[in-house]
């Protein structure tokens, strides 16, 4: 059985206000539950699963897929932009944080899980503390169910 790999990491909380802070994060993805997903928990308890390939291709222009967006910024930062009922929640990431944390998952891939498989893509997800089931969001503008 692959390792599960877990990450703690810093994002930056990006608000309307004109200071920003620092949160912290855990990136983690477990080849055996599925090799083609990776999770974001962020503070709180709330967790976003989505494609691997979403923050991939991310990083390198952007990207939308349900209720998550994701960009570069400069050439040292990435954006992901989260919606839900609460609203809109925006993290500014080290780029070397996620391509080292890609990398790592990239190893631990089965050689099947890569999107040109044939299978279908992720769709993002969001799972809160209160809320152990999973919630798909097949569209943007779908809302999450809350616990």
């Amino acid at each position: 059985m692959p390792p599960v790999i877990e990450e703690h990491a810093r994002a930056r909380l990006i608000t309307d206000g004109p200071l920003t802070r620092p949160v912290p994060v855990e990136l983690r993805y477990d080849a055996a539950d599925d090799p083609r997903t990776v999770h974001i928990t962020l503070p709180g308890g709330t967790d976003w699963a989505f494609g691997r390939d979403l923050l991939e291709r991310g990083l390198r222009t952007p990207i939308e897929r349900g209720a998550v967006r994701v960009w570069p910024c400069g050439r040292t930062q990435l954006i992901v932009e989260l919606h839900s009922t609460d609203g809109v929640e925006v993290f500014q990431f080290e780029t070397r944080t996620l391509i080292r944390f890609l990398a790592r998952t990239r190893s631990q891939a089965p050689a099947t899980a890569t999107p040109s498989d044939g299978s279908p893509e992720k769709r993002p997800s969001r799972t809160t503390a209160a809320n152990t089931a999973t919630t798909t969001r097949p569209e943007r503008g779908a809302q999450p169910a809350r616990g």
